[in-house]
């Protein structure tokens, strides 16, 4: 997709630049200026040429779908106002006899010429919008489709695996019915376990949950795994969020949880699991830390496939939107994760 899109980017640019431009001066009055002031009119043309450029690297159609409507305005009255100034260009004066027709001539011959830049510039602006739009749109659709086949992959995977879930969750009450009295502590990790294994079995029918469902995932989780840790392993788990019902793609940080406790865990060192989840003002960070202590190698071999996944997976649900950061330094294996929800 990226290469397409680099060979598409190109071949419009050549366009603009070997053919519309080309035509685009022949055609217009900058074709007879050329002659009378070539030094109003190339750089008249660079101008035009650094316009089109402007817009394209910028790429506001980008910015319009992340709703930064305040730097679009700045880039287009910047662009204005460059092409206001251009039209400001004193041309050589033509004198005549009657001063009374030499003003006129000059007023007509000024006012023409901002007119010619005027439509210039309004049809260079035109192409570089309506290109950089239809591109926009283009990668929108590829992107919707690349997160259907996913999605639908992610399905079938889960599909293939699993038992019909209706018995599941019977065996699992069945199972949890013979284990009451016999130990809280048994009760209270069987019934995270089914809650567990019920989100897991749900979650991939919906493409969004709420984030308060997530939190309550991962805390299960957590719990669950840190049930059979010993003292050497000590498990911190912060969450501060402002807004429950926000919306985000269902088991989106098990990945990252998965390593924490696969290969972050000790029976006989101290060590320290950190995991944090916020949400601020639409801003949701999620932060992993842990040593790496159990199977070094495995981890420097397998963990980066199942972290490029997951790299993927949120590149297509999160356009433009999200930063992954994962960081080996020093024994420790430290994961920052950032997705702009709103």
């Amino acid at each position: 997709m990226k290469f397409l899109k680099k060979k598409v980017d190109r071949i419009i640019d050549l366009t603009f630049c070997l053919v519309f431009m080309p035509l685009l001066i022949v055609l217009s009055p900058a074709y007879y200026w050329l002659s009378d002031w070539p030094g109003f009119t190339w750089l008249l043309i660079a101008c035009l040429y650094g316009d089109y450029f402007a817009v394209r690297l910028l790429n506001i159609p980008k910015l319009f779908v992340e709703r930064k409507y305040w730097l679009i305005g700045v880039i287009l009255v910047v662009l204005v106002i460059g092409n206001y100034i251009l039209t400001q260009y004193r041309l050589p004066e033509v004198t005549f006899n009657a001063e009374s027709l030499t003003a006129l001539y000059n007023q007509i011959r000024n006012y023409s010429k901002a007119i010619g830049v005027w439509m210039m510039f309004s049809l260079v602006m035109g192409y570089a919008l309506s290109m950089s739009f239809i591109q926009e749109l283009y990668r929108q659709l590829m992107i919707k489709k690349e997160v259907e086949l996913q999605r639908n992959t992610a399905e079938l995977a889960v599909y293939k695996a699993q038992i019909n879930p209706h018995f599941l969750f019977n065996t699992l009450n069945s199972l949890y019915s013979m284990l009451i009295g016999t130990s809280e502590r048994t009760e209270t990790a069987f019934v995270k376990f089914i809650e567990l294994v019920k989100y897991t079995y749900t979650g991939v029918d919906r493409d969004t949950v709420a984030l308060g469902e997530e939190i309550r995932y991962i805390r299960n989780y957590i719990d669950l795994q840190s049930l059979r840790l010993n003292g050497h392993t000590k498990v911190k788990w912060s969450c501060d969020v402002d807004d429950e019902s926000a919306r985000i793609p269902p088991m989106i940080m098990i990945t990252f949880l998965e390593n924490v406790f696969k290969y972050g865990t000790s029976t006989h060192r101290d060590c320290l699991i950190d995991i944090s989840l916020t949400l601020k003002e639409g801003l949701l960070e999620f932060h992993t830390e842990n040593d790496i202590l159990k199977r070094v190698e495995e981890f420097r071999t397998e963990a980066p496939v199942g972290l490029e996944n997951c790299r993927v997976r949120l590149a297509c649900l999160f356009p433009d939107a999200c930063e992954l950061k994962t960081v080996e330094k020093d024994g420790k294996f430290i994961v920052d994760l950032k997705i702009r929800l709103s």
